[in-house]
């Protein structure tokens, strides 16, 4: 049994915009008491947002200052991250580290429905069909720790919900 710092994971949920993180984050939040950490908003709420991008149409994250700003509230633990980046944060805030996937057919409705067109809605396709996050969570964080999940369907979301708690379970069994 290994020692830890916290008593509880921290866990952290990425993917593709649209692909369902923030619907599964405030649910897995709602049933496991962790607090829900919305990068979008934090950074918002803490101004870690530097200048426009015209292209893409949002701003571009100061993720030194984001960092800053969240480096206290992982400390403890009981933390779902949700976010659609996850190569900046550092190794040791995750315990876990579920990577949201969904079908294109589905990702491409959920996003045109957001309002996304062109260049966007297109590299965000892109993104998911090269399996971008997946990679990117792949190289960022030990193998043991990186989790794929599917997301299509209101079945797949309980599912997925359910498997992060058992996780969760198992992780205190296993170093507490």
């Amino acid at each position: 049994m290994t020692s830890y710092p916290r008593t509880v994971p921290n866990i952290l949920i990425t993917g593709t915009p649209g692909v369902g993180k923030s619907t599964l984050s405030r649910l897995l939040a709602d049933k496991t008491k962790f607090t829900w950490r919305e990068v979008s908003k934090l950074a918002e709420e803490h101004n870690c947002l530097d200048e426009y991008d015209p292209e893409y149409q949002c701003p571009f994250l100061n993720e030194d200052k984001l960092l800053d700003v969240m480096e206290g509230m992982m400390t403890t633990g009981g933390n779902i991250v949700d976010y659609h980046g996850c190569e900046f944060f550092p190794e040791r805030w995750f315990d876990g580290v579920f990577v949201i996937r969904t079908n294109n057919t589905v990702l491409y409705d959920r996003l045109t429905q957001r309002g996304y067109s062109g260049k966007k809605l297109d590299d965000n396709i892109q993104c998911e069909i090269f399996e971008t996050l997946l990679e990117e969570a792949q190289a960022s964080y030990k193998a043991e720790i990186v989790k794929e999940l599917q997301n299509d369907t209101t079945e797949q979301l309980e599912a997925n919900i359910e498997t992060i708690v058992e996780w969760i379970q198992r992780w205190k069994e296993e170093n507490l």
